[in-house]
């Protein structure tokens, strides 16, 4: 990424925009009169704070409590189960508003085959947004496992750690991307 960056950097002449001044002016919003990047902050903020709903979800499995011990709106109550399922919901939607990204880019003419630049960009955020979806699928299986035995087993709860082992290690991913293509550019 610096790689390119800094070669197609050099290659124009003084005073014209490069391609990355050019794509990053696509990701920027202003909202509350602040030009930056909010939607993509937005949606990253989601995707980061899925990762503290998953933590409280394998803190509730290394205690055993797998389904909520009070009504659903008591959150204090939930189990491994409420926690995954916020997670997942959370997941689904970094995703789907990835997908908003991509519509809204695509009309604007950033495309995959654009320029170097935007190349660059789809295909890192895109295998990102691939491996988040492979999370939302851990989290399905993982789900379905509490649901279809009749007791919570030490193996089990190795999964939903393991699960959440790489939900981690996808938002911390997403954080170095994050960094580099919305705030360093």
């Amino acid at each position: 990424y610096f790689s390119l960056r800094n070669v197609t950097t050099a290659m124009v002449e003084p005073g014209q925009e490069t391609m990355w001044q050019w794509g990053t002016a696509h990701f920027m919003n202003d909202w509350f009169g602040i030009h930056a990047p909010w939607f993509s902050m937005l949606n990253t903020t989601v995707l980061v704070l899925s990762s503290v709903t998953c933590q409280l979800g394998v803190w509730r499995a290394e205690h055993g409590v797998v389904g909520r011990t009070g009504s659903l709106l008591q959150v204090g109550q939930w189990g491994l189960r409420e926690w995954y399922i916020l997670t997942f919901i959370m997941g689904a939607i970094f995703v789907g508003g990835q997908a908003t990204e991509y519509a809204t880019l695509a009309s604007e003419g950033f495309t995959l085959s654009t320029n170097a630049y935007t190349s660059a960009f789809f295909l890192a955020t895109g295998f990102h947004g691939l491996h988040v979806t492979g999370g939302l699928i851990a989290f399905l299986f993982m789900l379905g496992r509490t649901y279809m035995t009749r007791t919570f087993t030490h193996e089990q709860a190795v999964h939903a750690v393991v699960t959440s082992y790489y939900w981690h290690f996808v938002d911390a991913v997403w954080i170095i991307l994050f960094s580099v293509i919305y705030i360093l550019r």
